[in-house]
């Protein structure tokens, strides 16, 4: 176990104490723990600060807060905070409305390498049990609980996961809530986008750049599985405009970005 990389689990956050609390608990079960958590605090009130705060007192790892003022939706620039003040070599990303199962952190180690950055997928948890799991602060799930769409997700059979081959296209498949990078390859290509604003595209526009210099995906079936706690969509109104702005990441292989992780470091 002493060979794998060192790692600093990162996960954004804006307003929502209920879905963080069950995710820390999921880091504090994990059979093989981060080196650090840092919460991405995209400007959420003293409730997120409060429970924080609670679980610093007797957390197994350092628990680092990274917060901003809410100024709509920054998640690039918060990330990127959280990305510079992070300590270790490797870093997982998930959501702030993500429940890691038992060995999350494990399986992304495993499959680290050089030159690779790796993507999982996510179960993701119905409306109809928000309230229970809220009550119950659950955190474990399998193939049979209830509440849960795509069954087959909730699988881990690691053998069957190294059949899948390393890829040098940006994958439909990749989602931002569950991956995995070296932190040297992220600053080599200046880290999210701070152009983009609204929600979504930060991730895949990131990792078509980490993709333009030259480094490969690959995908975490059978392992690597986290819950998705389900919310209401988000607002889509700026999409259009970050599209555009990843089209021309990837039609121009651009591989560094002026506004990024460079003004923290």
């Amino acid at each position: 176990m002493s060979n794998y990389p060192s790692c600093s689990l990162i996960t954004p956050t804006y307003n929502w104490p209920e879905a963080l609390e069950l995710l820390l608990l999921s880091v504090k079960q994990q059979s093989h723990l981060p080196n650090e958590v840092i919460i991405a605090d995209d400007g959420s009130k003293v409730e997120t600060q409060k429970l924080i705060q609670k679980y610093q007192k007797d957390f197994p790892i350092p628990l680092i807060h990274i917060w901003h003022e809410d100024n709509k939706n920054r998640k690039p620039a918060i990330m990127n905070k959280a990305i510079a003040a992070a300590k270790h070599e490797y870093i997982i990303e998930i959501d702030g409305d993500i429940i890691m199962h038992k060995h999350f952190i494990k399986d992304h180690l495993d499959m680290a390498k050089n030159g690779l950055f790796l993507y999982g997928s996510r179960v993701n948890l119905k409306e109809n049990i928000l309230t229970e799991i809220f009550r119950d602060k659950q955190i474990t799930f399998n193939l049979f609980s209830k509440g849960i769409k795509k069954r087959g997700r909730t699988i881990r059979l690691p053998i069957l996961s190294e059949l899948y081959k390393e890829e040098d296209k940006r994958s439909s498949k990749l989602r931002g809530c569950n991956m995995s990078f070296w932190r040297e390859d992220f600053i080599r290509i200046n880290g999210f986008n701070e152009s983009l604003t609204g929600w979504g595209i930060d991730d895949s526009e990131m990792i078509q750049r980490l993709l333009n210099i030259g480094i490969k995906g690959k995908r975490l079936k059978f392992r690597g599985i986290v819950y998705h706690i389900y919310h209401k969509e988000q607002d889509k109104s700026h999409i259009s405009i970050n599209q555009l702005i990843e089209k021309e990441t990837t039609d121009k292989k651009i591989k560094f970005i002026e506004k990024g992780i460079n003004q923290y470091l």
